[in-house]
């Protein structure tokens, strides 16, 4: 009786084993979708030039990069410092800071620019800087 009872409650662990694998399967498929259709698209190559690759920047003194939400700057050389807005700086993640108007740069600080209202870099010296995202330069 007991080895009986032991092969059903067995029995019953694998059969619900198999449905939690059959049912994570078919939910895992319905999110994974397939590659170039809506769910689950291309992108082109402009933009993983303008969003996703790095690119280097050289300014002359007193050039301004503007950057746009979501940009992102690093200072590899040179001098600059920030152009804020009147609701905030940029953000430096490496310190884990707001950077305010005019204070200078770190060198090799990740900045990440949160809002598209007028915030960037202003070179004080020729400086290079690698930049990520959408800006431009005036």
């Amino acid at each position: 009786m007991r080895r009986v009872s032991l092969l059903i409650l067995s029995g019953l662990l694998a059969l619900a084993l198999l449905a939690g694998v059959l049912v994570g399967r078919f939910a895992l498929a319905e999110t994974s979708g397939t590659p170039g259709t809506e769910t689950d698209p291309l992108v082109s190559k402009s933009y993983v030039d303008l969003y996703a690759r790095w690119r280097i920047v050289n300014l002359e003194p007193g050039q301004r990069l503007i950057a746009q939400a979501g940009a992102e700057i690093i200072l590899r050389a040179g001098k600059a410092c920030v152009i804020a807005s009147p609701a905030g700086g940029l953000a430096d993640v490496t310190a884990g800071r707001d950077v305010g108007q005019a204070l200078a740069l770190v060198a090799n600080h990740l900045l990440v620019v949160p809002r598209s209202d007028g915030r960037g870099v202003e070179a004080l010296t020729r400086t290079v800087l690698m930049a990520r995202g959408a800006f431009t330069i005036q």
